[in-house]
């Protein structure tokens, strides 16, 4: 059973194909798309290692010959180093604007490949073949491509859809626990954000989900493709309704920088701790109850994720530089930090309007592993 998400953005529409063992037919899934039989695709080490046999017998299956540049894992490769090897070896491949680029992995490697392809010869079509939790449910739709640069995440990049994105529900099971539950953070954003419904839905199939049922992660990864395409159509290039998405990512982004982009803290782990920390400054600003923050953090402890900055191994800046580290966010406007706040379970909403001394407050005491909610 395969479920198909459209995202009909005019004159770059396409489908997100959701289901099992879309990588060994794959093949078949992308040859509508070329025009002469042959892919270049680009993938990590560790998703070689686990997919890419699997991903070439599909392609082979029909007809379709492909070259593989396998870079190495973890989110240090979203650099200017590998970028510029990427697209010099896809023009060494000789991709030309009519072919297709194949990103095969998680949200990394979607990120910098979707980059590469937006630049090369001006534009060439890709395909997004996500491997991990959080790149199937958000980094592998909308657009949004890029890389790091050393003063923050994802500052350089470029808006460029894929043509297609296949979400192969088997290949998470291949994810360790960690890296399943790091993408689970960006699942139970989409509750949090615009579906109290959902959130209760997860709240009560979440460790089932976590536990391996393939019935329970497709729906998961559908509805929160559903929510996230609904957005993107509405502002495909974060004017306003899409900085919704961004709930928990401004204390993720400061996180991220401050721990070094390393293993101390994946993305989605910050997203967590960043969604629970948007409930509690929503809370201290009279904007929710004291009981949603409390129910964010009870579910993320439920699931065995990260809730706290004191659940973050190693130490942190203080307060102050974490609130620097912020200002360095892309959703920075005029100079004013725009938050992602929640007036309940499924209702958020975008502001500029948050006093520094609330903010300066609850990194505060969350540094000082005082019980936050």
């Amino acid at each position: 059973m395969v479920d198909t998400v459209h995202v009909p953005l005019e004159g770059r529409e396409y489908d997100i194909r959701i289901g099992e063992g879309l990588i060994t037919r794959a093949g078949a899934e992308i040859a509508p798309l070329l025009k002469r039989a042959r892919v270049a695709v680009v993938t990590d080490e560790n998703v070689a290692k686990a997919h890419l046999a699997a991903l070439e017998a599909g392609l082979r299956a029909e007809g379709i010959d492909s070259v593989a540049l396998v870079l190495p894992a973890g989110e240090s490769t979203k650099s200017w180093e590998q970028f510029s090897r990427t697209v010099e070896w896809l023009i060494a491949q000789k991709v030309e604007r009519r072919d297709v680029v194949v990103a095969f992995g998680g949200g990394v490697i979607g990120d910098l490949v979707g980059f590469a392809a937006a630049v090369l010869r001006r534009g060439v079509r890709f395909v997004q073949v996500p491997t991990s939790l959080l790149a199937q449910v958000d980094s592998s739709v909308g657009g949004k491509t890029g890389i790091n640069s050393p003063m923050g995440k994802n500052l350089i990049g470029a808006f460029h859809q894929p043509a297609l994105v296949l979400a192969d529900i088997l290949a998470l099971g291949t994810l360790t626990s960690r890296d399943f539950l790091a993408g689970y953070g960006e699942v139970q954003k989409y509750g949090l954000l615009g579906d109290a419904q959902f959130f209760d839905w997860l709240e009560k199939n979440g460790p089932a989900l976590a536990a391996g049922d393939l019935e329970k992660r497709a729906y998961a990864v559908r509805r929160s493709v559903e929510m996230k395409a609904e957005i993107v159509l509405r502002d495909e290039t974060e004017q306003g309704d899409r900085a919704l998405l961004n709930l928990g990512h401004t204390f993720c982004h400061a996180l991220e920088a401050a721990t070094g982009y390393g293993d101390r803290l994946l993305h989605g782990e910050g997203v967590a701790i960043g969604c629970a920390l948007a409930f509690e400054l929503s809370s201290r600003l009279g904007l929710c109850s004291q009981e949603a923050p409390s129910r964010v953090r009870e579910h993320l402890a439920a699931m065995g994720m990260k809730k706290d900055l004191a659940d973050i191994p190693g130490g942190l800046p203080d307060a102050e530089a974490l609130l620097e580290l912020m200002g360095q966010d892309k959703k920075v406007i005029d100079g004013q930090l725009r938050f992602i706040l929640a007036r309940g379970i499924g209702e958020s909403f975008v502001t500029s309007d948050v006093p520094r001394e609330v903010v300066l407050g609850v990194l505060k005491d969350g540094l000082s592993g005082r019980k936050q909610g």
